[in-house]
C-alpha cells in the first residue's frame, strides 16, 4: 500500500501506544515520517524509527509552546509537511481537589495549545500547497461519564473547538482539519492510570459499551489514515468517533 507516497507527515505523541499504531500505518502507506516526542526518549525514539521505512526522531518538549513552533517551522521550511498530528497528551486521573493550578495547566498546554502551536507552524507550508490534512486528537471523555479527568477533559474541549474554528479559517487554502475521539484502547497508559483496579476498570467499559470487545490501537490508527488519505478529501470540521459506541 502506497496512497501516501511521497507525503510527509508529522506525528506528535509518538512514542505511545496509539502513536506507534499511527507510525507504522503511515510506513506501511509509504509516507515519510517525522515521529515526535520527549528529548529523554530519544532512544527508544531511534529504535523506532530503525523499523520503520522513512522515518526520523525529534525530540521536542511541547511544554515550551515557542521553542515547539520554532524547531517544527524550521524542518516545514525546507519541504513543508502534508499532514499532521496532533497525538500527544498528558492524562491523568484523580479527584478535581487534588489537581494543583500547575498540573491543569500543564495538561491544557501540552494538549491543546502544543496544537495551535504546531498548526502555526506547518500552516503556511500547506497554504503554499493549496492542501494539507490536521488531524486533532479529542476524546470520549467529552461525553461527561468519565470522573477524575477535570483538566483532560478541559484539554479535549479545547481541540474540539480549536478543530472546527481551524477548518473554518484553514478550508479556502484547501486544508482539512478534523478530530478523532477514540474511546478506551488498551494501552500502555491505561495499565499505568488504573494500574490498581484494571479488571473493575475493563469490566466497566464492556459494560457501558455498545460492541462487548475491547478497542486496540489499530482502530483508532486506520480512521486516522482514512482522514489523512484522498479518500477523506470532503471531511472537514468533524470529530469522529473511535469508540465502540457509548
Amino acid at each position: 500500500m502506497s496512497q501516501l507516497s511521497g507525503k510527509r507527515v508529522l506525528l506528535t505523541g509518538a512514542l505511545g501506544t496509539l502513536g506507534q499504531a499511527q507510525a507504522a500505518t503511515f510506513a506501511e502507506a509509504g509516507a515519510d515520517i517525522v515521529l515526535l516526542d520527549r528529548p529523554e526518549h530519544a532512544a527508544k525514539g531511534a529504535k523506532l524509527c530503525a523499523g520503520l521505512r522513512g522515518s526520523s526522531y525529534l525530540g521536542l518538549d511541547l511544554n515550551d509552546l515557542s521553542a515547539a513552533e520554532a524547531a517544527v517551522r524550521s524542518l516545514a521550511d525546507a519541504r513543508g509537511f502534508d499532514i499532521l498530528i496532533n497525538n500527544a497528551a498528558l492524562i491523568i486521573n484523580k479527584p478535581f481537589e487534588a489537581f494543583s493550578i500547575e498540573e491543569y495547566e500543564d495538561q491544557i498546554r501540552v494538549n491543546s495549545s502544543a496544537a495551535f502551536a504546531l498548526v502555526r507552524a506547518v500552516a503556511p507550508g500547506m497554504k503554499a500547497k493549496g492542501y494539507g490534512k490536521i488531524i486533532n486528537f479529542c476524546s470520549i471523555t467529552l461525553n461527561g461519564r468519565w470522573d477524575g479527568y477535570v483538566p483532560y477533559v478541559a484539554s479535549k474541549g479545547a481541540m474540539l473547538g480549536l478543530t472546527k474554528s481551524l477548518a473554518r479559517e484553514l478550508g479556502p487554502h484547501g486544508i482539512r482539519v478534523n478530530a478523532v475521539s477514540p474511546g478506551a484502547i488498551v494501552s500502555e497508559a491505561e495499565a499505568r492510570v488504573f494500574a490498581d483496579r484494571l479488571q473493575a476498570y475493563n469490566d466497566w467499559i464492556i459494560e457501558n459499551q455498545c460492541l462487548k470487545e475491547r478497542i486496540l490501537p489499530e482502530a483508532v490508527s486506520d480512521l486516522v489514515m482514512f482522514l489523512a488519505s484522498p479518500a477523506s478529501d470532503m471531511i472537514t470540521g468533524q470529530n469522529i468517533c473511535a469508540d465502540g459506541g457509548w
